[in-house]
Order: structure tokens, then sequence, then C-alpha cells
């Protein structure tokens, strides 16, 4: 009755002397050094993480919040959930205005940003400075972003209705208009869902709580 199996064939062996047998092992070795190396020179190194600079003011700065709560320590922490591999730049100033942010773009653009969300205008809107400067110093960050090829997301802003009709209308008019005028990335209302809740606003009504931080985290993450 034939076996289900065959015996295993055990090899001949082969008859190699001593000092034979340790060159040959030598010479192995060197080989796989050598293929080692070169698989180390040639595989691709990882990739850095993407470096997106938040420029902005108290709103993006954190302004009454510790630091993991801030917008773009949230940001990050989103981004980062849904396997992106980014660092989220806090170059946010408390009080900063749109002329402001464009007095020290230089400085921010030291840390060599690989995009940039620009949330500014809202301290301009506040003091009722002129709409027009607003657009105009916003429109040189833009122009010097994009003259280092830097992607741009723009985050729009409303005009308090308490204010004058004709002001809030061309304040609301500024964001739109650079959208489309230098292609950007428009996310209309940065404080979207946000503005007026006491539930997700410091006590001054004007600054978003951590959780008023993670809802515009989690209205503005599908657009960046």
């Amino acid at each position: 009755m034939p076996l289900p199996f065959s015996p295993p064939v055990r090899p001949r062996a082969s008859a190699v002397r001593p000092g034979e047998l340790a060159f040959k092992l030598t010479g192995l070795i060197a080989a796989l050094l050598v293929a080692a190396t070169i698989l180390a020179q040639t595989r691709p190194a990882l990739a850095d993480p993407v470096r997106l600079l938040a420029l902005g003011d108290s709103l993006t700065h954190g302004y009454g919040l510790p630091d993991g709560d801030t917008f773009p320590d949230q940001l990050e922490a989103a981004l980062t959930e849904l396997g992106y591999e980014v660092d989220v730049l806090n170059g946010g100033v408390s009080g900063d205005t749109t002329a402001g942010g464009r007095a020290r773009l230089e400085w921010a653009l030291a840390d060599g940003p690989d995009a940039v969300l620009l949330e500014l205008g809202a301290n301009d809107m506040l003091r009722g400075l002129d709409p027009a400067q607003a657009r105009t110093n916003l429109a040189a960050i833009v122009e010097r972003l994009q003259e280092d090829d830097v992607p741009v997301m723009l985050a729009g802003m409303y005009a308090a209705r308490n204010l004058d009709d004709t002001y809030a209308a061309q304040f609301d008019a500024i964001y739109p208009d650079l959208a489309e005028t230098y292609g950007l990335t428009l996310y209309p209302f940065f404080l979207e869902g946000v503005a007026m809740d006491p539930a997700l606003n410091q006590p001054d009504g004007l600054h978003p709580n951590a959780d008023g931080v993670a809802v515009i985290v989690d209205n503005i993450t599908p657009v960046v």
C-alpha cells in the first residue's frame, strides 16, 4: 500500500573543507551588508508632517484657553485622528487686526508653513475700521503667500448686527470677494454655530470656550 506522502529525501552532503566554508560565509555576510546599505539608501524617507499655519487673532490664539483647548491644538488633533500627518502652528495674536497680521507676516513665514489658514478681521470690525483698508491688508497677505505658492484658506467673519447697515454690507463682502479674486478656499464664517450661544462662549460673549472651539473644528475640518 503506497504511503500517503513521500518520505523526505535528504540532500547529499557536499564535501566542503572548513576554510572554504568560512570563505563562503564571509562572502555571504558581505553581500548581505551591501544589499542592506543599498536598501537603506534607496528606501524613500518618511514624509515630514504638513505645516499648517493658523494666522489670526485671539480666536486663533486661544484667548482664555489652556494649551490643548485652543483652535490650533484641537484642529491638529482632529486632523491627526483622520490620519493626516500635520503640525498646526499657532500664529494667533490677541487683539490683532489685519494691519497687524500684515506687519508680522514675514516673521510668521519664518516657520516655513506649507499652507495657511487666514483668520483676521474681527478686530477691524469691532473697532469700526475702514472695511476697504481691511480688504487691502488681507489682499496683501494673500498676494505675499501666493508669491511663495503657499495655499491659503480664508476664514471669514460677519459684522456685528448692531453696526450700521452700510458698514456691515461692506465688511461682509470682503471675504467672498477676496476668495473669488484670488481663487481661495473660503470658510464663510469662522464662528458658525458658536456666535451668540452662551453655552459655547466665555463670559465676555466674544471668545469661544473649549466646547465652542470644538464646534468650530468640527465644522471647519471637512473644508481644511
